[in-house]
């Protein structure tokens, strides 16, 4: 079986912009592209998991999102060869205008539905995979999901990281950046701390 890094998009890999329109708006965190080879490199899938309610809000159409996935696929690259596996998205919130996704499904973190599709698709392990995110509902996921969890401080991460103190919700690891994420990580693979 394989094992996965599951990614949060928006404040994880690239920065917040309150509901990201145009591809010209990504701003690639540093060293997100050496993270994410670090991860293809001890084996894992690069796999983004993001919720994307301004489908569902009308600020962007799917059409829209498409190229912006197809913008973060040329960006994250290292050596010629792309460092993302593949992409699910959430369109759904239960206030969105877009009746077909007007909604709280599954799909929308913290539910598990792009967990468990990535994990039929790809036959994953995910006792052996993690969840990487700036967020309490990413942090939630991950604990829904039983998979291991690591908050990033980007993004909303400072903020979450005391709301899932007050909820009592402890992640694996909290880490500075995708790349601090990125070498805790190397560190368990390769034995050298105890796994979470």
């Amino acid at each position: 079986m394989r094992k996965a890094i599951f990614l949060d998009r928006d404040g994880t890999i690239n920065e917040e912009v309150n509901y990201l329109k145009h591809p010209g708006e990504i701003r690639i965190f540093p060293n997100t592209v050496k993270a994410l080879h670090t991860f293809k490199s001890l084996g894992f899938l690069n796999i983004i998991i993001t919720n994307q309610s301004g489908i569902a809000r009308g600020f962007i159409s799917e059409n829209d999102l498409d190229k912006i996935h197809n913008e973060f696929r040329r960006l994250l690259i290292f050596d010629g060869k792309e460092l993302i596996d593949f992409i699910y998205f959430s369109p759904y919130h239960p206030d969105g205008i877009i009746k077909k996704f007007a909604c709280n499904n599954p799909d929308r973190k913290p539910g598990t539905g792009m967990i468990e599709k990535a994990s039929e698709k790809f036959q994953l392990n995910l006792s052996e995979s993690f969840l990487i995110g700036d967020s309490y509902t990413d942090i939630k996921c991950a604990a829904n999901a039983g998979i291991k969890s690591i908050l990033v401080k980007t993004g909303y991460g400072t903020r979450d990281e005391k709301i899932c103190l007050e909820e009592n919700l402890k992640p694996g690891y909290v880490a500075d950046d995708l790349y601090d994420a990125s070498e805790f990580v190397k560190k368990i693979v390769l034995k050298e701390i105890n796994v979470i």
